[in-house]
C-alpha cells in the first residue's frame, strides 16, 4: 500500500504527530520507572525522516538525523493548541475533581451504588455547578488550602 501526500498534508501530518506524541510521552522523563511509550516514539522518527523529502526539513531535527521534531516546530502554532488544551483540560479536571470530592463527602459509596444514572448525574450536578460559577467568577483567586483538621 501506498499514501500519498501534499506537502501542506504532510506539514500538517508533521504537526499532528507531535501534538500526538506529545500527549503520550509529553510528561514522561524516558527514565528506567517511567518510560517512553516506545512504539509512539518510534512511529515519530519514522515520520519526521521523511521531512527532507517534502522540503520541510526545518520541522525535522537534522542533528538527530532529521528523524526528530525541530525546536522551530515545537514553537510553532502546536504550541498554541497544546497551551489551549492544557487551559482547558486545567478548569475541567479541577473543577470535576473537586466536585466528585464533594459529592463523596457527601454520600456513601452504597449511597452511591444505589443511585441510578440519571440520579447520580441529578445529584452530582449541583457540586460541579457550584465550582464552575467560582471559577467562572474568580478563576483561582479564592482557591485555598485549609490546614484546619
Amino acid at each position: 500500500m501506498k499514501i500519498d501526500f501534499t506537502k501542506k498534508q504532510f506539514e500538517t501530518l508533521l504537526k499532528m504527530v507531535y501534538m500526538g506524541d506529545w500527549v503520550v510521552n509529553g510528561v514522561r522523563t524516558g527514565a528506567k520507572d517511567d518510560k517512553f511509550i516506545k512504539k509512539y516514539k518510534e512511529l515519530v522518527k519514522y515520520i519526521y525522516f521523511f521531512a527532507r523529502g517534502f522540503k520541510l526539513e526545518n520541522y525535522a531535527d537534522e542533528e538527530l538525523d532529521g528523524a526528530w521534531p525541530s525546536r522551530e516546530l515545537e514553537e510553532s502554532e502546536v504550541r498554541g493548541y497544546i497551551n489551549y488544551y492544557d487551559e482547558d483540560i486545567f478548569w475541567e479536571e479541577l473543577a470535576s475533581r473537586l466536585a466528585m470530592r464533594d459529592f463523596h463527602r457527601d454520600y456513601t459509596m452504597e449511597e452511591i451504588k444505589d443511585m441510578d444514572f440519571s440520579e447520580r448525574i441529578e445529584n452530582d450536578h449541583p457540586y460541579l455547578e457550584r465550582y464552575w460559577n467560582e471559577i467562572d467568577g474568580f478563576g483561582l483567586d479564592r482557591l485555598e488550602i485549609n490546614e484546619e483538621k
